[in-house]
């Protein structure tokens, strides 16, 4: 067995009763990115010679008793829209292609005071926009299940990364989806916490009122303790993985099936996995009950306004500049906010709030969380993002964005060998509910243990 197996929570120990070097792990997913990656595709930037040096440094502190935490001496890698000091951070473009930052993101910096030792980065959609693009300095990460079909976006790699066991947390971004769909796509778990819970200094800004940062990882339990760390949080009252482990006796889940088994762009087999989700997390004790949410295409309109609004408003001289430098499908998305106005960003931003408070006064008031799907169809292949013309997959996650609340995909099956995931959704601030929820699920079924053949 490869330590690279093991669950950051089991390496630690392992770190810890002398067992295991952070220098071997290190060593070993350096090994597995050498061997695995030229088909993966999911690093664009790797930190080989201060990732050894790190670790080096990080058994040190351990062997003298020095403990930073969970992710002291665990590797990590960050996505390419974050900052990394030193690091090329080309943002998935071209015009940054060369790009190396000399401040690490706040996020980075808080792992690395965690003891996480960086890897590299991560491929990303340009800017997080849209994908995947042919056109970019980097061609786009593929799918371990079958890498002839994309990861999702725009953490692509880092999900890619994740399930195709070349480390097991990553630290991503999701504006509209892009932590959730990869990880749905891939049977990974994804995680968007509460807006506004971390930092975003240092990370490439899409649409400020709906960017969030989080963690793509392997399990419920590590994303959960990947988030408290970026978090700075230790107490278990607040932590996200403080109720990881209790049972699920009594937790009440609005069932919002209404959002995509009544739509024609829904595989109907995706249907019937998150039906049985439902079904597991009743026998665990889950009281369930099916509810209805206002129509997805109210939250995906107002969403769709902010995102075009605030990317072009935050683009506008690059493009002036730069267009011809943007791939093909990214400029159009950027360029569709020339129509928009500060009176319709504004409008879309009161439907936004408007949206938030009355699924807190009419769902939230009586549900610990909500149960929905991530994506509504399993991985497409690339041939179906071919030429200029961008191709919008369905899924159900830009409503989250919209109104902040905390979101978390965990796979929940499989159709014909690729994933399924379903998205578990709670209170403001209440992270701990929905990996609570996500971690029982995992642990009472065998979903999670399946990955995918190295070939």
């Amino acid at each position: 067995m490869s330590p690279l197996d093991l669950s950051i929570i089991d390496a630690a120990a392992k770190l810890r009763d002398g067992s295991l070097t952070s220098v071997a792990l290190t060593q070993a997913s350096l090994d597995r990115i050498a061997e695995r990656d030229a088909v993966y595709r999911a690093f664009v930037a790797l930190d080989a010679e201060r990732a050894l040096e790190a670790s080096a440094a990080a058994d040190r502190e351990i062997q003298a008793g020095k403990d930073r935490g969970p992710l002291h001496g665990i590797p990590i890698a960050v996505k390419d829209l974050i900052d990394t000091a030193g690091l090329r951070t080309a943002y998935g473009s071209r015009i940054f292609e060369a790009e190396v930052p000399k401040e690490d993101a706040e996020v980075v910096r808080r792992s690395k005071a965690a003891g996480a030792v960086i890897l590299g980065k991560l491929d990303t959609y340009e800017f997080g926009m849209i994908g995947p693009s042919f056109d970019r300095p980097f061609p786009p990460a593929a799918n371990p299940w079958r890498p002839d079909h994309f990861t999702g976006g725009s953490s692509s790699g880092s999900a890619a990364a994740v399930v195709g066991g070349l480390v097991r947390t990553a630290i991503s971004s999701d504006t509209g989806g892009s932590i959730r769909s990869p990880a749905s796509y891939c049977g990974v778990v994804g995680l968007k916490p509460s807006y506004g819970t971390l930092p975003k200094q240092g990370a490439y800004a899409l649409a400020r009122s709906l960017d969030h940062l989080g963690p793509i990882s392997a399990t419920v339990a590590e994303a959960a303790l990947t988030f408290d760390v970026l978090a700075g949080v230790s107490e278990e009252r607040v932590a996200a993985s403080g109720k990881i482990g209790r049972p699920l006796d009594g937790l009440r889940i609005g069932y919002a099936r209404n959002w995509f088994a009544r739509d024609a762009e829904t595989m109907p087999a995706i249907v019937n996995r998150v039906d049985d989700a439902a079904s597991q997390l009743s026998l665990l004790g889950v009281r369930i009950e099916e509810v209805e949410l206002p129509d997805a295409k109210l939250f995906e309109a107002c969403g769709g306004v902010i995102v075009h609004a605030e990317s072009f408003a935050l683009h506008r001289e690059q493009l002036a500049r730069s267009g011809d430098l943007y791939s093909e499908k990214t400029f159009p998305y950027f360029m569709a906010g020339i129509a928009l106005d500060e009176s319709d960003l504004g409008l879309a931003l009161k439907a936004a709030k408007a949206l938030a408070t009355e699924l807190d006064a009419t769902l939230f008031s009586r549900f610990d969380a909500l149960l929905t799907v991530t994506t509504c169809t399993t991985a497409l292949p690339f041939s179906d993002f071919q030429g200029a013309a961008a191709r919008w997959t369905p899924m159900r996650t830009m409503a989250f964005n919209v109104t902040g609340h905390p979101a978390l995909s965990v796979p929940c099956g499989f159709i014909d060998g690729l994933p399924v995931g379903m998205q578990i959704v709670g209170r403001h601030g209440d992270e701990a509910t929905i990996c609570q929820i996500g971690h029982g699920f995992e642990q009472s079924t065998d979903i999670g243990s399946v990955k995918p053949a190295w070939r």
